[in-house]
Formats: C-alpha cells, sequence, structure tokens
C-alpha cells in the first residue's frame, strides 16, 4: 500500500489494525458522532431561541458547542471513510490542515473552560456585581480570547511539524494526523522541537488550570459561608457539571501531552485520543443539559411549540 501512494501521502493505520470487530466499532463510533454533533446544534439552537438562555454562562456553553462540533468534525468523518475504505491515505496538506484545526479546537476548549470556571466564580462570590462584571460586552471578549489563544496554538505549532523532514515510513499508527505519531515518521531530530511543544502544552494546561482552581477554591469558601442549604445546593449543582467535563478532557490531555514517552504505547495513545476527540465532544452536551433544568425546560417548551404548529 505504501509504495502505492503518492510521495507525499500518508497511510494512516486507523483506530483498530486488523481486527474482526470493525463494522461494530464503525456503528460504535457513527452512533456517537450522530449524537455528538445533534446534540451540541440543538444546544446551539436552543441558547439561541430560548430568552432565558440569553446570559453569560449560556453564551459560553455554546461557544464550547461550537468548537466541540467543529472538533469531532475534523477527525471522525476520515477516520470512518477509512475504516470502510482500502486506501486509507491522506494527502500532506489534509495532514496540515487536520493538525491546525485539532489544535485550535483542543487550546481554544482549554482557555473556554478556564473562562467559564471564572464565570461561575463571578455568579457564585459576586452575585450583585454580575451583570457588570459579565457584560455581553466582556463575554465577546472572553470568547475572542478563546478562540483566538486556540487558533495561535494552531499557527505556532502547524508549520513546524510540517516542515520537518519525512523521508523515511509514510505509514501513521493513529487514526489522525496527531502531532506525536505524525513526528515518529521524522528522519532529523526534533527533540528541540518536542521540547518546545511540552512547554507549549505544558503553559496551555496550567494558565486554565490555574483559573480553574482559583475560581473553585474561591467558589467552596464562598459555598462554605453560605447559611441556606437552597443556595449551597444550587451553587454545587451549578459547578459540579462544569468541573465534570474540565476533569474529563483535562486528564486525557495532560496524557497525550505532558507524560513523558516512557509512559506511552500506539494502542493507549490511540484510545485516549478517541475518548477526547470522540467521546468528549458527546459527553460535554448531555452533561450540561441531563444536569440542567433551563436548558431541559428551553427544549421541552420549543418541542411543544414545534408540535403545535
Amino acid at each position: 500500500m505504501e509504495n502505492r501512494t503518492a510521495s507525499s501521502d500518508f497511510i494512516l493505520l486507523g483506530l483498530l489494525v486488523n481486527s474482526k470487530a470493525t463494522g461494530i466499532v464503525f456503528a460504535v463510533i457513527l452512533a456517537i458522532f450522530v449524537v455528538a454533533v445533534t446534540a451540541n446544534l440543538v444546544m446551539i439552537f436552543l441558547i439561541h431561541m430560548d430568552s432565558h438562555l440569553h446570559t453569560p454562562m449560556y453564551f459560553l456553553l455554546s461557544q464550547l458547542s461550537i468548537m466541540d462540533t467543529l472538533f469531532i468534525c475534523t477527525t471522525v468523518p476520515k477516520l470512518l471513510v477509512d475504516m470502510v475504505s482500502i486506501q486509507k491515505t491522506i494527502s500532506f496538506v489534509a495532514c496540515g490542515i487536520q493538525i491546525f484545526l485539532y489544535l485550535t479546537m483542543i487550546g481554544s476548549e482549554f482557555f473556554l473552560l478556564g473562562l467559564m470556571a471564572y464565570d461561575r466564580y463571578v455568579a457564585v462570590c459576586n452575585p450583585l456585581r454580575y451583570p457588570v462584571l459579565m457584560n455581553h460586552r466582556v463575554c465577546l471578549l472572553l470568547a475572542a480570547g478563546a478562540w483566538f489563544g486556540g487558533s495561535l496554538d494552531g499557527f505556532l505549532l502547524t508549520p513546524i511539524t510540517m516542515n520537518v523532514p519525512y523521508c523515511g515510513s509514510r505509514i501513521i499508527d493513529h487514526f489522525f494526523c496527531e502531532i506525536p505519531a505524525v513526528l515518529k515518521l521524522a528522519c532529523a531530530d526534533t527533540s528541540l522541537y518536542e521540547t518546545l511543544m511540552y512547554i507549549c502544552c505544558v503553559l496551555m494546561l496550567l494558565i486554565p488550570i490555574s483559573i480553574i482552581s482559583a475560581s473553585y477554591s474561591l467558589i467552596l469558601l464562598t459555598v462554605h459561608r453560605m447559611h441556606s442549604a437552597e443556595g449551597r445546593k444550587k451553587a454545587f449543582t451549578t459547578c459540579s457539571s462544569h468541573l465534570t467535563v474540565v476533569s474529563i478532557f483535562y486528564g486525557a490531555a495532560f496524557y497525550t501531552y505532558v507524560l513523558p514517552k516512557s509512559f506511552h504505547t500506539p494502542e493507549q495513545d490511540k484510545v485516549v485520543s478517541a475518548f477526547y476527540t470522540i467521546v468528549t465532544p458527546m459527553l460535554n452536551p448531555l452533561i450540561y443539559s441531563l444536569r440542567n433544568k433551563d436548558v431541559t425546560g428551553a427544549f421541552k417548551m420549543i418541542f411543544a411549540q414545534c408540535l403545535s404548529t
């Protein structure tokens, strides 16, 4: 297969190599993809249509849904096509585009989750000043900052990765062009670049995690001082969904980009990558919607309106 491809093309081995369960895995991934895209688009639609959801928290949540939709569409369609095709090639340009898009989406989501923690801090600890501190202009600036931070990561790392000489094997032992898997094919010393990428990823994790840790420490102190049991319950409910998403997403990212090479195997890398590129975009809208009365209420109201018309 490698000899039949163009010299600039890569070959993706896929999620499963020589597995008899390909049909079942294809059906599961396709179902997850459909659910993820549908759930995120429904979330965006509800937040746009229902005036009760026109708040800073839901505006940031709509940005998360946009990122998750683009994120899963960056890798899964190509994965599904490769699972049913004989030639599993990806061009050099398409590989670069895929790297840029997934770096931008994952970086933007890192920053956005940190900003969402700040939003919860203001809502719980400074409720009277919340409309002023989180006005529409501030929300737009925060969202733009998250997108800019993610795209900066993509613009920084993608050109360096694609300018590394690849003169050996063109077979990538992965289901998409993830940088660590692509760099294994390099025929030059990439240790300096890998160190730069490691520092960049640590900073991109450290900054949002610092914001999240500081925000939730202050939230816990404020909740501890609350005399109202109902107030405590509401605070924990609104924050627990966000903490669940943060734990899942940052845990997978920490394994992929921070842990040393000695902790990695190709099979484990593919499983973890599949988790945060395929499963997480589906879980995010479900976690926020199923545990949120405002979202479920908006869905029931709009669904009833659709039935009545």
